[in-house]
């Protein structure tokens, strides 16, 4: 039988950790901590809209993801170096923005574009699902300070978003891969869903063999179970604020 970490039970999450005002230069950042996975997460807002956009009286949110080069054990070139964003990063940065956009009312904040910086400082696993988690804080930071500023009259988001990892380790339930979990997975599944309980993307993947249905629906009830734990986390990094 595996032994997890720590003596992690199966349905334990990592410590989680959201800490709020991480950087000076702007009013919405976050350091989003799922154990030694750490991601810093920046949100901005930009006055211009991608050409599709105009005229529409619609904005925007989009993500960038990197990683540092030292966040893995051995030193990662950085893709700004290599002249090219690699087909992994792209598919991260979709999902961030995918999954903030299903959320957000695009209509309510004028022909603007919001973007969500997400740096992995350190990587052990569940990188993309703390990105999710740290970039909807920091989303929602930044629309408190609009209406501060009166950019806009409410927040304009109607539902909180977070993500978690599921997986079958040497047959074996788990929440929440760590990187050794998650490189012997016989199965490896990632989980976006709202604070109602609404699936935004699931990716699933049987490395080993074939899984159920019934293993199927044991792991989404299991992701629901952390997302939900998550998401109180969420909630107090925001200071009790509610959709």
């Amino acid at each position: 039988m595996y032994e997890r970490s720590n003596n992690r039970q199966f349905n334990e999450l990592r410590p989680v950790t959201i800490g709020v005002g991480y950087l000076r230069n702007t009013p919405a950042s976050v350091m989003v901590e799922f154990g030694s996975t750490k991601v810093l997460c920046a949100a901005s807002l930009d006055d211009k809209v991608a050409p599709f956009l105009k005229n529409t009286g619609k904005g925007w949110v989009t993500a960038e993801y990197s990683m540092l080069p030292m966040s893995t054990q051995t030193r990662q070139t950085r893709e700004s170096t290599r002249g090219k964003i690699g087909g992994r990063t792209h598919e991260i940065q979709r999902l961030i923005g995918r999954s903030l956009r299903a959320v957000t009312d695009l209509g309510a904040f004028g022909e603007k574009t919001i973007y969500i910086d997400c740096d992995v400082i350190e990587a052990d696993g569940g990188t993309r699902t703390a990105s999710i988690t740290g970039a909807f804080v920091a989303l929602v930071e930044l629309f408190k300070d609009m209406k501060t500023r009166g950019l806009v009259e409410m927040i304009p988001v109607n539902d909180f978003v977070s993500a978690v990892s599921v997986g079958i380790v040497e047959g074996a339930l788990m929440l929440d891969l760590e990187y050794e979990e998650d490189s012997r997975a016989d199965v490896d599944m990632n989980f976006v869903m709202t604070g109602s309980g609404l699936f935004i993307e699931v990716q699933g993947t049987a490395e080993q063999k074939p899984f159920s249905k019934i293993q199927l629906d044991e792991m989404t009830a299991l992701a629901k179970e952390g997302i939900d734990k998550i998401i109180a986390r969420q909630g107090e990094a925001l200071g009790g604020w509610r959709p």
